[in-house]
């Protein structure tokens, strides 16, 4: 429960309300984590969220996390500056079970700020591109003006990882696709073989219903499809009971699940 004191190095404005900082702990102990784990960042005099690290794994020397201005607290940390510092508690959770894709073809679908969550997933497969299949990162935004990480998403394209990019809402000068996210499901279930595909899901909630319930229509069963169900956590540890879903812990137990172990309850209305 207690805050280790972080020093942001580099900030970066990734889209008008949505800023990646880059920190370093004040007392040089690396920082290791597992992708999908996320932290506690703490502002002086403000308060205290839940926010999932989007940098590599490999990278213990710093501590990633992309943070969209929505709230007071969130505010208060896209508001830090280089040289500034912060309390950060973590990492937290369970992540993605990248270990179970090895050798097998992996989806990545995200929505908006979804994506950074996922992005240490991709850092890992970069890694060690050999170790698996093939790799689908389907990607919808808001705008184009809104889209995270575009360069690197020009990287991930030349390291033999297919990213396919929409926009709800199109300039006339964009060329892309335009739609939903999950439009893009039946032109990527073909780049894959659907008996050896895993799916890892992230987004707002509604996005997510709807990715799951279109790749479960086309025939990828709810043990392969994971989602990241980040929602009321406040403690991080399973004390304050904020978070609990059914029987389970949102931060303990999760934050990622596979999608059969939370069906049960996100069937059930209003829970």
């Amino acid at each position: 429960m207690i805050p280790q004191l972080f020093k942001v190095t580099r900030r970066e404005q990734d889209n008008p309300e949505t800023f990646t900082l880059v920190a370093e702990s004040q007392d040089g102990a690396p920082f290791h984590f597992a992708p999908g784990q996320f932290n506690m960042l703490y502002v002086f005099g403000k308060g205290e969220i839940p926010i999932s690290i989007s940098g590599a794994p490999e990278r213990s020397e710093q501590v990633v996390h992309t943070v969209q201005d929505v709230g007071l607290v969130s505010h208060a940390v896209c508001e830090l500056q280089p040289g500034e510092s912060f309390g950060l508690r973590g990492p937290f959770g369970r992540g993605w079970p990248v270990e179970k894709t090895r050798g097998r073809d992996l989806l990545l679908m995200a929505g908006g700020l979804g994506l950074a969550p996922l992005r240490p997933v991709v850092y890992e497969v970069l890694a060690k591109r050999e170790d698996f299949g093939n790799v689908v990162v389907l990607y919808g935004a808001r705008n184009e003006e809104r889209l995270l990480f575009q360069e690197e998403i020009r990287e991930w394209r030349r390291a033999d990882i297919d990213v396919m990019v929409t926009l709800d809402l199109a300039a006339p000068e964009w060329h892309g696709r335009v739609g939903v996210v999950t439009s893009l499901c039946r032109p990527a279930l073909q780049m894959v073989d659907l008996e050896e595909t895993i799916a890892f899901v992230c987004g707002p909630h509604i996005m997510m219903r709807f990715s799951v319930r279109e790749l479960q229509k086309r025939g990828l069963p709810a043990d392969r499809i994971y989602i990241s169900a980040e929602r009321n956590m406040k403690c991080a540890i399973g004390h304050c009971g904020h978070c609990q879903f059914g029987p389970k812990f949102l931060c303990k137990d999760g934050p990622v699940f596979s999608y059969s172990e939370l069906q049960p309850y996100l069937e059930v209305r209003e829970l």
